[in-house]
């Protein structure tokens, strides 16, 4: 009976096929990727315990460790697969040697909520796809503290959906197959050990998960090409190429920086002629003004008093310039603007939109009436409407277009800023730039309770209707605490009410960002009246993607870029440096600490200091975050010629004074984008440096971005020389170390890098 219940199946497979599961007879469509090399195997299994080892070339390892012994019934072994029942558990095992790989189903045939955990894995480092990846040594102290507190939901945690393991000779590729309800911890009081825990919720009839196994040798390539032969085998693979037949402005964002622009005032302070104003000032306007800002505008009252000093001065200050600028680009977006016993001397455009009705004008029609009605008060003391625009926006867009940059990836936080900003959005579109906004559907607040636009709808129903409950019957609470989750299967028609009336007033986004819905936070919805599975929930996000995409023809990003998106976003922010600050007090709350990231404010109207300001970064973070010690280029051998990714926006290039210089070795080492945050000032403060280094890395990037990463090798024993190779012909070879050293018979310079393209080297030092 031991024999048997310790049932073992040997198998014998030889790879033949181009890509990993794939018919070779079916090939013709598909592009050629680089193969994996996965190894021949046998397995033991034995079901009392679900323990599983696995035997190649003669070493046997775990598969998985051992469970608690449990009953076994129905057990059948049919000679190439085994299957049995835990009935105590109501679950049911069935293993089967397939190709080149194992393949495990675990099934739950109990309707209720049912759990179970497996695998239970250990070997000596793990491969995980934490962002952009990541090798942790099972042994390493500073993993094992994060990690024992730090459980991964798994369609969130996992940028891909696989991890593996590396065992003695070769590594372990667990491909997860149902990527929903799972959750890994952790057992770290000796070795780092992992944990895969499957939830079968009451609500979703779909009650089995599992894995494909394979054998690969010990590396990043080998590991992440096995995993990427499973999205082509099953479809799941799109490259940049496909996506641009049906869009070709994706193509713009070939050697592309990214940048946010930042304007929140309708008029600058260089478009005021300060010294004809001083006295000058229309005391009826002042007045009404300051009744506008104490009753429509939120901290109004101190901006108010600027109004009252600017006739009682012989010269104006930055700080006063700033609240008077801030006080009228308040006002001019407001409809109660309008006041006819103040304004009586208007031009033909100004009584023609007046005529319309003003609760008939959309934004921007809205703000041109409000200007040209300030600019009849004012006269000459301030610049024509036309130039309003200029200062902070399309001069800069001029000069970086001159600088030599042709490319470039433009965001605005806020679709308003379009509003007080048109001119600047059809610039953009004139320089064959990307320009899009941000958007997000994923927190609703109470109606008349609003903290942020995206947070609200105009359809008032939603908030009580629409809103994802728990199983215990409460709400799932919005970002930052704040109001509640909107289900995504009941967002689509407030979706394209918000894009169209955005669109109808004729702004020229060809861009779109989408915050969460490409990072995979996803619920399960117990609503009694809309019962929503994660899987519902996540099919709802792609739907919502592919309407951008396909009825507006955007070139959509997504905050995260978890690979379920692949086949329809363009580019993710967030996947290469994550948000991390909301870890550490003395980042996210201390403003007195150097570590602070800054306030979601400038006072000028320009980029906030949480992306302007430059810190230091502590070393834990640096480590796990940041450190190419530990991170190794998964995402990009999987993904580079499908997703374009770069940093969440909190961390830009230039964020981190103290490895500004490596991230830029980073970024041409992985292909990764900079990112910047720009206003006049910022601009100018750093226009070199952007240069400098965008012109470098976008000419290495136009070729890498259609090209398949090929290979990634770690050239030095303290990890800090690194190649990767792109396509058959291009390599870049960075030293992050601070001394010169030699390599591949090439020199090069501490804190640099050469990029290869067959007899073509570039040096490049940041």
């Amino acid at each position: 009976m031991k024999k048997l219940i310790a049932a073992i199946i040997l198998a014998s497979i030889t790879i033949t096929g181009l890509l990993v599961g794939c018919d070779k007879n079916n090939l013709s469509n598909i592009k050629e990727y680089k193969k994996s090399e996965t190894l021949d195997f046998n397995f033991n299994v034995e079901p009392e315990t679900f323990k599983i080892e696995i035997e190649s070339n003669g070493v046997r390892e775990l598969a998985s460790k051992p469970l608690a012994n449990m009953e076994v019934s129905d057990l059948k072994n049919t000679g190439d697969s085994i299957s049995w029942n835990y009935k105590q558990k109501d679950i049911n095992v069935e293993i089967q040697k397939k190709d080149n790989y194992l393949d495990v189903n675990i099934k739950s045939t109990k309707k209720e909520e049912n759990e179970f955990t497996w695998p239970k894995v250990n070997g000596e480092g793990y491969l995980l796809p934490l962002n952009q990846g990541k090798y942790i040594p099972s042994d390493d102290e500073l993993w094992k503290e994060y990690l024992k507190e730090n459980e991964i939901k798994g369609l969130e945690g996992l940028s891909m959906q696989f991890f593996a393991v590396n065992q003695k000779d070769y590594s372990l590729v667990y491909v997860i197959e149902n990527p929903f309800n799972n959750d890994i911890s952790f057992n770290t009081e000796e070795n780092i050990e992992l944990n895969f825990k499957h939830k079968y919720p009451s609500i979703n009839e779909k009650r089995e998960y599992g894995f494909r196994i394979y054998v690969t040798p010990k590396n990043p390539v080998d590991v992440a090409k096995t995993y990427k032969g499973y999205l082509v085998e099953n479809g799941e693979f799109k490259t940049l190429e496909e996506k641009a037949k049906n869009n070709k402005k994706i193509e713009r964002l070939y050697g592309a920086p990214h940048a946010y622009f930042w304007d929140t005032c309708v008029i600058s302070e260089g478009n005021i002629k300060w010294n004809t104003l001083i006295g000058n000032f229309p005391k009826d306007l002042s007045a009404w003004i300051q009744e506008l800002l104490k009753s429509k505008v939120e901290d109004g009252e101190e901006i108010a008093e600027a109004f009252n000093d600017i006739n009682n001065l012989n010269y104006v200050d930055k700080y006063t310039k700033n609240r008077i600028i801030k006080g009228l680009s308040s006002v001019l977006q407001l409809e109660e603007f309008h006041n006819s016993k103040i304004f009586n001397d208007i031009d033909n455009q100004s009584k023609s939109l007046i005529d319309k009705g003003l609760e008939n004008l959309n934004p921007v029609e809205l703000i041109d009436l409000n200007k040209r009605l300030l600019k009849s008060k004012l006269g000459n003391s301030v610049d024509s409407i036309e130039e309003w625009a200029n200062e902070n926006t399309i001069d800069i867009l001029d000069d970086i277009k001159a600088s030599g940059l042709d490319n470039m990836w433009i965001g605005l936080d806020d679709w308003r800023e379009g509003f007080r900003k048109p001119e600047f959005i059809k610039k953009a579109n004139e320089m064959g730039y990307l320009i899009g906004t941000y958007d997000s559907y994923h927190s609703i607040h109470r109606p008349g309770e609003e903290q942020w636009i995206t947070a609200a709808f105009s359809d008032k129903t939603l908030f009580e209707d629409a809103t994802v409950t728990k199983k215990d019957g409460s709400k799932i609470e919005g970002f930052k605490g704040v109001g509640r989750k909107l289900n995504p299967t009941l967002a689509m028609p407030s979706v394209k009410e918000r894009v169209n009336g955005i669109l109808n007033t004729g702004l020229q986004f060809n861009s779109w960002f989408l915050d969460t819905d490409g990072t995979g936070e996803v619920f399960d919805d117990y609503s009694p009246n809309h019962i929503t599975t994660e899987e519902q929930d996540i099919q709802a996000r792609i739907k919502r993607m592919e309407y951008f995409q396909e009825e507006h023809k955007m070139v959509v990003g997504t905050e995260g870029g978890n690979d379920f998106a692949n086949k329809t976003i363009a580019f993710a922010h967030g996947i290469e440096t994550p948000s991390f600050s909301w870890m550490d007090k003395d980042m996210s709350k201390n403003k007195d600490s150097k570590y602070y990231v800054g306030r979601y404010y400038a006072s000028y109207g320009g980029v906030p200091e949480m992306f302007s300001k430059q810190i230091p970064l502590k070393e834990i973070y640096k480590k796990l975050f940041i450190d190419t010690n530990y991170t190794i280029p998964l995402y990009k051998l999987v993904y580079n010629d499908s997703v374009i990714t770069t940093h969440w926006w909190g961390w830009g290039t230039l964020k981190f004074q103290d490895y500004i210089q490596d991230r830029m070795l980073y970024e041409i080492l992985y292909n990764v984008p900079p990112l910047y945050h720009l206003d006049r000032v910022e601009w100018e403060k750093h226009k070199d440096e952007i240069v400098e280094h965008s012109k470098v890395w976008s000419k290495f990037s136009k070729k890498a971005i259609n090209k398949e990463m090929t290979d990634f090798k770690i050239l030095s024993k303290d990890k800090l020389v690194q190649m990767t190779s792109y396509g058959n012909d291009l390599k870049v070879i960075a030293n992050f170390s601070g001394k010169k050293i030699t390599v591949e018979g090439e020199n090069i310079e501490a804190k640099s890098l050469i990029i290869i393209e067959g007899n073509n080297k570039t040096i490049y030092t940041p």
